[in-house]
Parts: structure tokens; C-alpha cells; sequence
């Protein structure tokens, strides 16, 4: 299973790297975004609070997020999904997608993080708590997009399901997020944060298993 899952993840790397879709597009999204609320939010003067900076960070990953997974699924046409369907097992499809689209919105939280620092400056105190706080937010933000933007392909890519199925599942995640990095900006001791991140790596477990069991009925119709 797993040289399946290396050859799938090769295999939407070389797409990305061809196409430049995701990474091009959002990453423009993300400038365009930070420099207009530089412009507009009193940024400009010095004047942005703290848990703005923290929330209109976590409000822009977010969308970039979805923009991104979104087209796990959308790309794939008919034909290709029973090529997969006939090659590989359904397991190891829906964990290279997982996979794949962690690392991208990892890559993308981070030049976030870097277009932030630059422009709106960076108030974060203790960056380690940070950084982990990134690498769980994309892991959670990939499994649970990955998994509805399946059940969207299924129902013809419908986006108003894909943002109607993954609200109740990003919300908890967003607000763990959020918290996190919020003692990460104040340079909180780490057990402050604790039961976050457990919490954080529970729903992230939670929704990673749910898609590993449920993918191959949903894969199979």
C-alpha cells in the first residue's frame, strides 16, 4: 500500500509542477489578500492588534485551504477514477490525497506566515509552538477538505456541499487553531496549550480514520 501511496503522491506532484495551479493561484491570493488589509485595517499605521493579526492569518489560510483541496477530487475525471479504481486500493488513494494535500497547505501556511511577517510584521513570541500548531491546522484541514470534496465529486462537485459538509468539521479545528497560536503570540508556557494540542490531534486522528473507513464504500459507488 504504501508504494501505491509514493507513486500517487509523485503523481500529483508532477501535475502541480506542470499545471502550477494551486500554488500560483493561491499564493497570489494570499499576497493580494495581506496587502490589501494592510492597506485598509490600520496596518499601514501601526495599528493592528494582536488577535487581529491572529485571526485575519487563520481566516486567509483557510480559504486558501479550501481553494486548494478543493480540486482533489474535481480533477479527476471518469475515466481516470476507474484506472485508479482498477490499479489501486481505495486506501491508498484517499491517504496520497491526504497526504499530498497536507504538504501543499503546509507549504502554503508557511509562505502565509512569511508574506505576514514582511508586510504586517511578526508578533509571534514563541515560534516553535507556532510552527506545530501550522503542521497540526494543515493536517486537519487537509483530511477533513480531502474527504468532503470526495462525497462533492460523488454528487457532481457540487461546491455548495463541499462548504455546507465541511463547515461542522472545520469549525472545531479553526477554533483550536486559533487558541493555539494565540498562546503562541503571547508567549504562553507550552502546558497552557497542552490540552489544546491534544484536543487538536484528536479531531485531527478522528477525522483521518473516519476517511480511511469510509472512503473505499464511497469510492466502490
Amino acid at each position: 500500500m504504501w508504494k501505491e501511496i509514493s507513486v500517487l503522491v509523485r503523481k500529483e506532484i508532477t501535475l502541480e509542477w506542470r499545471q502550477k495551479y494551486a500554488l500560483n493561484g493561491i499564493l497570489l491570493y494570499v499576497v493580494s489578500a495581506v496587502f490589501i488589509t494592510y492597506l485598509s485595517v490600520g496596518a499601514k499605521m501601526g495599528n493592528l492588534s494582536i488577535p487581529t493579526w491572529n485571526a485575519l492569518y487563520w481566516i486567509i489560510i483557510l480559504f486558501s485551504a479550501v481553494n486548494a483541496v478543493a480540486k482533489s477530487f474535481v480533477q479527476e475525471h471518469q475515466g481516470r477514477q476507474l484506472y485508479y479504481y482498477m490499479i489501486a486500493s481505495p486506501e491508498s488513494i484517499i491517504l496520497s490525497k491526504i497526504f499530498y494535500n497536507t504538504g501543499l497547505t503546509l507549504i502554503l501556511a508557511l509562505l502565509g506566515y512569511g508574506v505576514f511577517s514582511v508586510i504586517l510584521g511578526n508578533p509571534v513570541q514563541d515560534q516553535g509552538l507556532f510552527l506545530l500548531n501550522l503542521v497540526l491546522g494543515s493536517v486537519g484541514f487537509s483530511a477533513s477538505l480531502t474527504m468532503v470534496s470526495g462525497i462533492a465529486s460523488k454528487a457532481g462537485n457540487n461546491a455548495t456541499l463541499m462548504a455546507i459538509l465541511s463547515f461542522p468539521v472545520i469549525i472545531p479545528i479553526l477554533l483550536m487553531a486559533i487558541r493555539i497560536s494565540k498562546n503562541a503570540l503571547d508567549g504562553l508556557d507550552w502546558s497552557v496549550s497542552a490540552d489544546k494540542l491534544l484536543s487538536l490531534l484528536a479531531i485531527n486522528a478522528i477525522v483521518g480514520v473516519t476517511a480511511y473507513i469510509l472512503f473505499p464504500y464511497l469510492w466502490r459507488s
